[in-house]
């Protein structure tokens, strides 16, 4: 099994799958190995979406796009001029694969199926003649002159230019760390809030669109759907906080207070004419059967109830009082997180290998020649939508054609 490869791409992933492929198509004459450790390749292109597979986002331009990365905004901006969701759409296009774009952006294979992307990329390492080695546990990596040796448990392998897309696998940062490199500790990102003490839970089922949630006393704060669920929030206001607040809520031990402001786009002041208003106009009427701004009938009773507000009073009888206390619950609707859910099978990390170590316009370190990173094994993280895979398959496709 020993031997000697031009390049080799640890991890059968997304990056490592389309660094490949994007090598052998570049460099036709270079021998190369594309190893994974488990029996599966591509296996988080499988599961993304609910098994439909969010490929990437309908964002073209490359500085809106970086602004959904908590952490490699600034890094991505060269790489997406170079490789970005149209890049994307049209390799994928020119192989018989043609996408859809849902409401919110995401774009996804019109058969709704993560097979489709799956068999694509067989079907393009088989053409290509990309060797695949599956179930090779890597024990190490070591530079020897201008080579470098892997060592498996039984063989050897050298190569002269090694990429490594081990995602956020431990073992990955530790072979990055033993060539010289340095990790940022990776932690959860996209992640729901636990709030076991929340008023709200048996409203589960519950969307509200826009909501501003803030964590009180940081900087960190989203706008967005919010969806309220049995065991606290999710949706993509609280997915979205969760990724830029990542780092802070690991240290504080996922123990925070949130605040909701349910009507962000209307001010105190107008809530509380408009309420007035409501009362002048309907003086025998309820104020629970007039559910305000769009918020649900039975959110807002809650809203109503939590303000202490006397349900059998009519409008007449509510004094400026109660309607201050329903307007600091519509705009300062507190919740004490106690925890975190991972969201659906879409784990996230934040963390790995420290940015201004690799060189952008090439994905190569700047620690060690020749070595080369391409996806989630970077210090690169996103929001939802598509945007983690589009990271993949830009610093893939750069890592890839840029080796020489």
């Amino acid at each position: 099994m020993s031997g000697h490869f031009d390049v080799i791409v640890v991890g059968g992933g997304a990056a490592g799958f389309f660094s490949a492929l994007t090598i052998k198509e570049t460099f036709p004459e270079k021998k190369l190995l594309l190893v994974e450790k488990s029996s599966h390749l591509l296996n988080k292109v499988r599961i993304s979406g609910g098994g439909r597979c969010n490929v990437t986002h309908a964002c073209f331009e490359p500085r809106p796009l970086t602004q959904n990365y908590p952490r490699g905004n600034k890094a991505l901006i060269g790489p997406f001029h170079t490789f970005q969701p149209q890049d994307m759409i049209q390799w994928l296009g020119s192989r018989g694969v043609e996408l859809k774009v849902e409401s919110d952006g995401r774009m996804f294979p019109i058969t709704d199926s993560s097979q489709t992307i799956i068999d694509c990329f067989l079907r393009e390492a088989e053409k290509l003649g990309l060797e695949i080695r599956q179930k090779q546990s890597l024990h190490s990596v070591v530079k020897d002159g201008d080579n470098f040796v892997l060592e498996f448990p039984t063989y050897k392998l050298t190569c002269d230019k090694l990429i490594l897309c081990t995602g956020s696998s431990p073992q990955g940062h530790l072979l990055a760390q033993n060539l010289g490199h340095s990790i940022q500790p990776p932690v959860p990102s996209l992640f729901t809030f636990n709030t076991p003490t929340s008023p709200l839970l048996d409203l589960a089922g519950i969307a509200v669109n826009p909501v501003e949630i803030t964590i009180l006393q940081t900087k960190y704060s989203q706008k967005g759907p919010l969806l309220i669920t049995h065991w606290g929030f999710s949706g993509p206001a609280a997915l979205k906080l969760s990724a830029w607040s990542a780092r802070h809520l690991h240290e504080c031990n996922y123990n925070a207070h949130i605040s909701i402001d349910w009507l962000p786009e209307i001010k105190a002041d107008v809530i509380k004419n408009q309420l007035l208003q409501l009362r002048n106009n309907n003086p025998n009427q309820y104020l629970a059967n007039h559910p305000q701004y769009n918020i649900p009938k039975n959110l807002w009773k809650r809203l109503i109830d939590l303000s202490k507000i006397d349900s059998k009073k009519r409008l007449a009888e509510l004094n400026n009082q109660a309607f201050e206390s329903l307007i600091s619950n519509l705009k300062q609707s507190i919740h004490k997180v106690e925890g975190k859910t991972t969201y659906k099978e879409e784990f996230v990390t934040c963390g790995g290998i420290t940015l201004d170590e690799v060189n952008f316009k090439t994905m190569e370190s700047r620690i060690c020649k020749n070595l080369f990173f391409a996806g989630e094994v970077l210090d690169i993280d996103a929001v939802t939508g598509g945007f983690n895979f589009q990271n993949a398959w830009t610093t893939a496709f750069i890592a890839g054609k840029y080796l020489e």
